[in-house]
């Protein structure tokens, strides 16, 4: 018998695997298959065997998981990347459609009822926390609605968790409106907080843009109804 068929069995027997064995002794896998045939193992080279070929299945499982999460970033970068390129230099058209439809979706549109009776004044607000939607609103509202610029004002509301000086500064520089024109609400604990997420799920607070104005309210409100009657027609 070949010294090292008798090396080989001994390693087999300890609970060595295949991979193993092959690799200490260069003997092609194959071979030890024939050697190993019928050879009984003890419970302890079992178990021994069974437990390497889990942790050999998770770790491989583990690798295939963090390739596979690789790829998935890379594909989902280079989609957005691609995305991104669609987006030519907006016309003002495009920022009509775009910020009316924000309003549609985010803006107060509610009549203001007070004491049970219908008020005949109406704001024309956006509340939100995304500083590129606001960015957009707002050109909106300078660019079509030809809004003056003193006549826009901005609500910061501020958690106990912000920096009140901070977020007015940010919003100051997101906005472009005047420092002065700016103010902060303190809105106490966020409901993100008490429900105990992260803080960062609203790290510039929220900021209302607001206009005083019931002509433009109608007009918006009267340019929805446009929008929305004519996926009727």
């Amino acid at each position: 018998m070949r010294i090292d068929r008798n090396e080989a069995l001994k390693l087999r027997l300890q609970g060595r695997s295949y991979n193993e064995i092959s690799r200490l002794l260069d003997i092609p896998k194959s071979t030890l298959s024939c050697w190993f045939t019928g050879l009984e193992l003890s419970k302890t080279a079992q178990e021994r065997i069974k437990e390497r070929v889990n942790k050999t299945s998770i770790a491989a499982l583990i690798k295939r998981n963090h390739a596979q999460t690789y790829i998935a970033q890379k594909n989902a970068s280079r989609i957005r990347i691609e995305a991104k390129k669609e987006i030519l230099n907006l016309t003002k058209r495009d920022i009509f459609m775009v910020g009316l439809s924000l309003y549609w979706a985010e803006g107060y549109k509610r009549p203001k009822i007070i004491n049970g009776k219908v008020k005949t004044y109406h704001p024309v607000t956006l509340s939100n926390s995304d500083p590129g939607l606001v960015k957009i609103y707002l050109k909106f509202l300078r660019e079509v609605c030809e809004v003056l610029e003193e006549n826009i004002t901005g609500e910061v509301r501020v958690y106990n968790h912000h920096n009140k000086n901070y977020l007015l500064n940010f919003w100051n520089e997101i906005t472009k409106i005047d420092i002065t024109r700016l103010k902060s609400i303190d809105n106490g604990e966020s409901i993100s907080s008490k429900r105990v997420r992260p803080y960062n799920i609203l790290p510039y607070g929220t900021i209302q843009i607001r206009v005083n104005s019931t002509k433009l309210y109608h007009k918006i409100m009267g340019w929805i109804e446009g929008l929305s009657n004519s996926s009727t027609r």
